[in-house]
């Protein structure tokens, strides 16, 4: 199943001007150190479901086989992150830069039984993705992102 965009919710936490701008510069970053010192994370690159330009985001990843898990979280807000709206619109246009490593991905939305397993995982890693769980009422979205061969 493709990236499906679940419910936005009514309440949660909005992430302050100056640490999207901030974020904005780390994929940057990512790339030009090839992600060393960088920790679990990733540089995603999609398309904008409304300009059609690629866009990046540094995620925490969360591997799983030659795959990851990425998190839909954008820090408990009401919102999705605008790279999962992008998956949604455009799932054959999705890219990973894990270290030095650059490939395509299919991305896929986690539901269930496969969501809830990959949930507990995440929270007992990175405990402040329950954290932003409390913050919110909707569903965050945990998504599977596997190379394209």
């Amino acid at each position: 199943m493709p990236v499906e965009v679940t419910a936005r919710g009514s309440r949660g936490w909005k992430m302050p001007r100056a640490a999207i701008v901030t974020m904005g510069l780390i994929p940057a970053l990512y790339r030009l150190l090839n992600g060393r010192g960088m920790g679990r994370t990733l540089v995603l690159t999609t398309v904008g479901a409304k300009t059609g330009q690629k866009r990046d985001a540094h995620l925490t990843a969360f591997p799983e086989g030659d795959g990851w898990l990425v998190v839909a979280s954008k820090g408990g807000s009401a919102t999705h992150p605008a790279w999962y709206l992008n998956m949604a619109a455009h799932p054959n246009e999705i890219w990973v830069q894990a270290g030095s490593r650059r490939t395509r991905v299919n991305a896929e939305s986690l539901k269930g039984q496969d969501r809830a397993k990959a949930w507990s995982r995440i929270v007992s890693e990175f405990s402040n993705y329950g954290d932003y769980e409390k913050k919110t009422d909707r569903e965050i979205p945990v998504v599977r992102l596997t190379p394209v061969p």
